[in-house]
Parts: C-alpha cells; sequence; structure tokens
C-alpha cells in the first residue's frame, strides 16, 4: 500500500509534469518507504535498492542476490514491482529501459535525467504524524544514550573509547550513529568539527551525536566536565544559550531563515563574539539527514510546521544543539529528555531550558 509520502511524490510529479522519479538514496528510499532500509555500505549515500514512482505503479529495482530480503524486510505490503537483474549485470541498463519514452526525474545525477534532489527535500521536510512520532521515540532513546554516556565515561578514556561507549548503545537499539564527533580539552577550543582520536581524556568532553533510525536523524550535542568551570567557559556557556535561543524564538511557522540566521548573527555580536558564526555552519532544518539544508545568509526559505529543526551555534570551548519540532504554536524539543543539567535562558518574553554542562 502506498505511503503518505508516495502521495505526496505524485503530487509533485503532477505539478511538475513528469511521469515518474527514481529514488536512489537510502534517505529517500526510508522516506517513501516508511521507514525501510536499503543499504548494504554504511558509508555511501545510496542503496542496493532504487525505487522507480510513477503516477500508476511502482518498481524496486535491485539484483536478484539483495531482492527477497528486501521484498520480505523492507518492502512487505508496499505493493511495488520487482526487477532483478543478475549482480553482474548492475542494474543501470534496466532503470533506462523502465525509464524509456518517459520524463522521469531522479533524486541523483543519472545519466540523462534532470535532477530534483532539492525539490524531494522541500517535499519531506514536512514531516507526517507517523514520522513525528517515530521522531520522538528516536530522539529520546539517542539523547538518553548520549547522556548516559556522558554520566558513565571516565578520565583517562580515549576519544575513541568514548566513542565506541556510545556507538555500543546506539547500535543495540538499532540506531546507526551518522555522525558520532568526541573531543577532549584542548581539542574542543581548537575545532568545531573534531572527529575521535587516541587523545585521552583529561577533564573536559563534548560528544555530538546525529543518530538515524528508519531514515530520519536526531541530533545533540552535550558536555562533561570533571571539576568547577574556569571562569571563561562558565561565561561563555550563559553567552551562548542566549544566542542559541534567539534562534529558537524565531523559528516559528512563516519566519524567513535568513531572518532567523541573521537574528542570531547580531545575538554573536552581543555576546562579543562577532565572527564565531562563520567558523561552523549553524544548523538548519532535519529529518532524513542531519541537516535538510544549511541555513546561509543568502536562504530564501520560509519555516513550515510539522518541520523538525536543528541550529548549533558554537564559541569558544562550548556548543550547543538539540532537535526539536515546529508546531503552530509552540516548539518540541524531542531530544530533551527532562533527565540532564539545565540553565534557563529566555527570548522575547519565554524561558527555555538548555543543556548546561554535566559537572562530574
Amino acid at each position: 500500500m502506498p505511503t503518505e509520502a508516495v502521495t505526496k511524490i505524485r503530487a509533485f510529479l503532477n505539478a511538475q509534469n513528469l511521469d515518474g522519479v527514481l529514488l536512489r538514496t537510502r534517505s529517500n528510499f526510508a522516506w517513501a518507504t516508511g521507514g525501510g532500509d536499503n543499504h548494504i555500505v554504511n558509508t555511501t549515500e545510496l542503496g542496493v535498492a532504487d525505487l522507480l514512482i510513477l503516477s500508476d505503479r511502482m518498481y524496486c529495482i535491485t539484483t536478484r542476490m539483495e531482492a527477497a530480503r528486501i521484498r520480505d524486510e523492507e518492502l512487505a505490503g508496499f505493493g511495488c514491482e520487482f526487477v532483478t537483474p543478475e549482480w553482474y549485470e548492475g542494474t543501470d541498463e534496466a532503470i533506462l529501459q523502465l525509464c524509456a519514452g518517459k520524463a522521469v526525474g531522479a533524486d541523483v545525477w543519472f545519466h540523462h535525467l534532470p535532477n530534483v534532489a532539492s525539490e524531494l527535500a522541500q517535499i519531506r521536510s514536512t514531516l507526517t504524524g507517523e514520522e513525528m512520532e517515530r521522531y520522538r521515540q528516536l530522539g529520546q532513546t539517542a539523547a538518553k544514550a548520549l547522556e548516559a554516556t556522558c554520566r558513565e565515561l571516565q578520565r583517562g578514556w580515549t576519544e575513541h573509547e568514548i566513542a565506541a561507549h556510545l556507538a555500543a548503545k546506539l547500535l543495540r537499539e538499532g540506531i546507526n550513529p551518522q555522525v558520532l564527533l568526541v573531543a577532549t580539552d584542548e581539542r574542543i577550543f581548537r575545532y568545531r568539527h573534531p572527529i575521535p582520536t587516541e587523545k585521552q581524556l583529561d577533564r573536559y568532553a563534548m560528544l555530538v551525536l546525529c543518530a538515524e533510525k528508519g531514515g530520519l536523524v536526531a541530533n545533540a550535542t552535550r558536555f562533561v566536565h570533571f571539576g568547577d568551570l574556569a571562569p571563561e567557559l562558565e561565561e561563555n556557556k550563559r553567552k551562548l544559550a542566549e544566542i542559541e535561543v534567539a534562534m529558537i524564538a524565531a523559528t516559528r511557522p512563516g519566519a524567513k531563515l535568513a531572518d532567523i540566521l541573521q537574528r542570531g548573527i547580531e545575538a554573536y555580536k552581543r555576546a562579543g563574539y562577532p565572527d564565531d558564526w562563520q567558523l561552523l555552519h549553524q544548523g538548519g532544518p532535519s529529518g532524513y539527514v542531519p541537516r535538510e539544508f544549511l541555513v546561509g545568509p543568502g536562504e530564501t526559505g520560509v519555516v513550515r510546521a510539522q518541520q523538525a529543526y536543528a541550529w548549533n551555534p558554537s564559541i569558544r570551548g562550548i556548543k550547543m544543539e538539540d532537535t526539536f519540532l515546529v508546531h503552530e504554536e509552540e516548539i518540541e524539543f524531542i531530544t530533551h529528555t527532562g533527565e540532564w543539567v539545565y540553565m534557563e535562558a529566555a527570548s522575547e518574553g519565554r524561558t527555555y531550558l538548555r543543556p548546561d554542562i554535566l559537572i562530574r
């Protein structure tokens, strides 16, 4: 049975005068199928099964060696026809034959087909009720694993050990850590996107997580410190909370994304860090990838209800990041567990609880 995503895709086809669309990426396969997984290699954007969605029928194109599992475990009840060349033949020719004589777009560059990836990302960024419920469950599970790791890690652990400890918690829940960054001590101050190394933790650790399940990706960052904070870090965490809530408070249906970024830039200036917004991207709408796109100064889009966002401002030694859903009258943090340590920050007359640094 076609999913709500397929209904959206077919409306898009009608509006664009297309006969069909070819979906090759893992994110769009998950979106179209309601959470299906078509990957084998975990480090590639493409899966091993493609979908061709037409106005009146759907095809799954995969090799015969992959077809049984995809049919039984990912597409049971989806209502598509299978086209299954041998593994040594590849799937390109089968896809081209199915597309012959039709106006078909694709979510990647594929032969002569026009790339409609950005248009599809705009459509999928507005979530259904079922998607939001799955997102809530993912956000809670991922955030609790992240926070538990912060409570359990020990001085002397390497950054690789910290990452492995968190990854184990996620993998046992069927969650894929698409992004897992760890930095300790001086590396936090030196790098904004630090992958784990053999460095051992002394006093201060940053853990950054983009956790995927069923295609959806929940994003969060947490910090833990052994002993009292230095005065500069104590001050900067509060300055950063003010920057972040300025952006969060402005994230309402109809708001221009460029205006939200500008609000953040102005808050950076007030905090005394006028150029730090250029040292790390500031985030944007989330969903089936960690960010559907990054919001830059020239962005022309607007916020819509039932979208997810994750802003991630950062100044010296500290960063903030959580994933939240935008509703008509309020926002809902899906990675807020209520089990962490928090500090209050206010903007536009509203007070928000933002994650503090855990002191151990």
